[in-house]
């Protein structure tokens, strides 16, 4: 969404409080008044009021309304993102957009987010120096962003403590374009990551999701094996190896026909014997954090299989490309894009580590596996 801050001046005497079902009429006369495009509409605005994973302030001095921030908290993550700020006319110039960020930053801290992200036009001067004033900083940029096609900067800022020991790498982000593919558009983020050459693209998942399912996964179409993805990534030239802590075949217990578990009894034999064939390491143990740090200080991506009740409330298995750790969080690229269908909130996406721990199992054998990717 557009973000217009105005220069901070002389702050009026106002009050900073959550914003009220009471303030749908006042939001929506600010929000029109605010924007020429891509506004909030009246169903959204009601919709934000009512839901909770979000910080939702409104500036107030006198009775009347003169400005809001909206933040929006992605959920199982340590990640906060301002989705909108605006300030009226009669209250532009006397500090009111900067008392509202700096309000939405404390109460998305004291929320635990770590980070608060941003995307603002790229010719919008003021309010850009208004966010770099507060410790803001460029890390990006988005093409045709807004509805005028404008371009919009990303920016971001740590709001609760430095990070110590911070170590990414520079990733292509890809979405996958079906609900099960997943595994191969995490595979794929990988191996962008490792060879600059690699394009991903939709042709490649497909083909990649074909070499590496299951065939079952629950009620729905299959998820990928962890073996069959790190041989679907050994054929096109990466060296691989698996960590794995189950050696029976993985995810059984999704299905319940005798005839499906057979079917899937089988393609899990046949995985391992053809890790097994080509020499492709099956480690079967688990893996540390630790070990997580040294692979990618090392120049390795990993591929992590999480179960995602912590991000939807869902216990579905799911493939995300680690990028990055630091001494607090793991930093992942979601091939899933968020709620609000925004992709830049599923990039270097900020996972508390004790909440990685337990996020990084899956069903109640507490499966947990990783592909450790490197360029050949």
């Amino acid at each position: 969404m557009p973000h217009r801050s105005p220069t901070p001046n002389a702050v009026v005497q106002l009050q900073i409080r959550a914003a009220e079902i009471r303030d749908l009429d006042p939001l929506c006369r600010l929000e029109e008044a605010s924007f020429s495009g891509d506004r909030l509409s009246r169903r959204r605005l009601r919709h934000w009021l009512k839901t909770d994973n979000r910080v939702f302030l409104v500036a107030e001095h006198d009775g009347a309304l003169l400005g809001y921030a909206l933040v929006l908290l992605r959920r199982g993550t340590r990640l906060a993102r301002l989705y909108s700020i605006a300030v009226g006319t009669a209250g532009r110039g006397k500090g009111i957009g900067k008392a509202l960020l700096m309000a939405a930053e404390d109460a998305s801290s004291r929320a635990g987010r770590l980070y608060m992200r941003l995307e603002v036009a790229e010719q919008n001067s003021a309010a850009i120096g208004l966010y770099q004033q507060l410790g803001y900083r460029t890390f990006g940029s988005y093409s045709n962003y807004y509805e005028d096609a404008g371009n919009a900067l990303r920016m971001q800022k740590r709001i609760r403590y430095r990070p110590e020991n911070l170590h990414t790498a520079e990733v292509p982000w890809y979405g996958q374009r079906t609900e099960f593919t997943c595994g191969p558009a995490a595979a794929m983020m990988a191996m962008a990551g490792l060879d600059p050459d690699y394009v991903p693209n939709g042709s490649d998942e497909l083909t990649l999701w074909r070499e590496a399912t299951t065939i079952f996964m629950t009620s729905g179409t299959g998820g990928c094996h962890p073996i069959g993805l790190a041989l679907a990534m050994q054929k096109r030239g990466f060296a691989c190896e698996v960590y794995l802590n189950q050696s029976s075949p993985l995810f059984l217990d999704s299905v319940r026909s005798a005839e499906k578990k057979t079917v899937i009894e089988q393609v899990d034999a046949d995985y391992r014997r053809q890790a097994r064939d080509t020499g492709l390491p099956v480690i079967a143990q688990d893996f540390t954090q630790e070990q997580c740090q040294q692979w990618l200080e090392e120049g390795a991506l990993v591929l992590l299989l999480i179960s995602t009740y912590r991000l939807d409330g869902k216990k579905v298995p799911h493939w995300v490309t680690l990028t990055g750790m630091d001494d607090a969080c793991f930093y992942v690229h979601d091939p899933d894009v968020d709620d609000e269908d925004n992709p830049l909130d599923s990039q270097y996406l900020p996972i508390a580590r004790d909440a990685f721990s337990q996020m990084s199992l899956f069903g109640k054998d507490r499966l947990r596996t990783a592909v450790v990717v490197r360029k050949s």
